[in-house]
């Protein structure tokens, strides 16, 4: 059983930043793809990064620019650095992780095999 735990979440002030980060209870080098996506509260859930093992990145329109995702799979750990937060980013963060070849990107990240707990970002204005 694959176990992904969110850590990092809290709150902050428009502009600042946050770096959030998923450990594996396993090594992180066999996941086809790893992502982050987030759902607030009454909306629905939001695909916003994605990750190939090959390195190759999706972002949404949303936080393009202005995210980044990243892999260490000799940490077994997947990190999302957020800068220039806005009151709109405020939701439940989620990592999320596969090990079959497929789509890794909006959509589809929220549907992965595994799935962590969450960590809450809460941007003040």
């Amino acid at each position: 059983q694959v176990h992904l735990v969110e850590s990092g979440g809290g709150s902050v002030q428009a502009g600042g930043s946050l770096r959030l980060s998923c450990a594996a209870s396993t090594s992180t080098y066999g996941f086809y793809c790893m992502g982050w996506f987030r759902q607030a509260p009454g909306k629905e859930r939001e695909g916003v990064a994605g990750i190939l093992r090959s390195s190759s990145t999706y972002y949404a329109d949303s936080v393009k620019g202005r995210f980044t995702i990243s892999r260490d799979n000799a940490k077994n750990t997947l990190y999302l650095q957020m800068n220039s937060l806005k009151p709109e980013d405020s939701a439940t963060y989620y990592c999320a992780a596969s090990y079959r070849s497929g789509g890794c990107r909006g959509p589809e990240i929220p549907d992965l095999s595994f799935r962590g707990q969450g960590t809450q970002v809460t941007v003040s204005s």
